[in-house]
């Protein structure tokens, strides 16, 4: 989630140092007429996004070093530029070395550089979900990029659910998934609660005026300031936050920085895009070696509600990691954080063999 990722900028890293890796190459492929899962078409849906590395392909045309990296809500594929991820992952010799792979790493339908409400459509954009934005990925990378197989397939939050969809409606297409930050069940109890508060804030906020605001309703702010509480740990916030006087300062100037760039339609579509994600029923459908880690100070996933560890065992190839809370963990932002998990990534690929 991006106020995770604002948090996460303020933090020091004992890691964090830049991998030398290519400079990402960015693009945006259009799909005609895309149709939405709600009978609404879009004339154009753009869809952007960045690679690094190029694809190589066996004797039989099937490229072999594809990685398909996914976001979270409010993201876009540039949150992975960074020293805490991109910095452990994508150098010389480490896990996804873009020297090896062709990583990719599209702005979801919704967010980033894609198609938005933002763009002039407002709350006439048709009303997109996870089943949509999967859709979305495959055409780009089927249909936009030509890539015809992808060797993983992972991503972080939103873009952990996503993986999981993956699996089940591409089963063949991929030789590895690992979803991070993520449940394999529909969103539901304290999750849901969360998110239909932000949604009732924007949709209840007078100044919302049913999407055609002039300028961002007060209730932006209140759905930023739900982010905020529920991306860390407690213990960070506390010392990031010791007192009554710096817990405001610092709440108010991550918020208002964050008000300065986002949208109300477009945080208000992103949050209530999670209606139709539901991979229960699709977990036995799942062929490739999954690997999902979660942390065990992640709010928005908290392990005592044991569903990781109950729903796993229904994928035939499936593992689950817990990481215990520790120095380097950062709550839900945990699944940014690939210093702490990068170990378990190099272990998945080792036991994963090309399909």
């Amino acid at each position: 989630m991006r106020q995770t990722l604002l948090l996460l900028a303020l933090l020091p890293f004992a890691t964090a140092t830049a991998a030398e890796y290519p400079q990402p190459v960015q693009g945006e492929f259009t799909l005609q007429n895309f149709p939405f899962s709600s009978g609404e078409v879009l004339p154009e849906l753009k869809l952007h996004y960045r690679t690094i590395g190029v694809p190589w392909r066996d004797a039989q045309g099937i490229v072999r070093n594809a990685v398909l990296i996914l976001h979270g809500t409010g993201g876009s594929g540039t949150q992975f530029i960074r020293p805490e991820f991109a910095g452990e992952l994508f150098g010389p010799g480490q896990p996804l070395d873009a020297a090896k792979y062709y990583l990719i790493l599209p702005d979801g339908i919704g967010h980033g550089q894609s198609s938005k409400p933002s763009d002039g459509l407002h709350a006439h954009f048709p009303r997109y979900g996870y089943l949509d934005m999967v859709t979305a990925q495959y055409r780009l990378l089927t249909e936009g990029l030509k890539v015809n197989h992808l060797r993983l397939v992972m991503g972080t939050s939103m873009g952990g659910m996503h993986s999981w969809l993956w699996g089940a409606r591409y089963p063949d297409y991929m030789d590895a998934l690992m979803p991070l930050a993520s449940l394999p069940v529909q969103i539901s109890g304290r999750n849901r609660v969360w998110r239909r508060t932000i949604s009732d804030a924007i949709r209840n906020d007078p100044e919302w005026h049913g999407g055609e605001y002039t300028r961002q309703p007060p209730s932006l702010r209140t759905a930023e300031e739900i982010y905020f509480f529920m991306g860390s740990n407690p213990l960070l916030r506390w010392q990031q936050m010791p007192d009554r006087s710096s817990s405001d300062a610092v709440l108010d100037a991550a918020v208002a920085a964050l008000v300065k760039v986002e949208d109300a339609n477009d945080t208000l579509y992103q949050i209530e895009a999670s209606h139709d994600y539901d991979p229960g029923p699709g977990l036995e459908s799942i062929r490739a070696p999954l690997l999902a880690i979660n942390s065990a100070d992640d709010l928005i996933n908290p392990p005592e509600l044991g569903i990781l560890e109950r729903d796993i065992k229904r994928v035939k190839h499936g593992r689950a990691v817990l990481i215990p809370m520790g120095p380097q963990t950062r709550g839900h932002g945990t699944h940014t954080m690939a210093a702490v998990w990068k170990q378990e990534l190099v272990q998945l690929l080792a036991d994963s063999p090309e399909r």
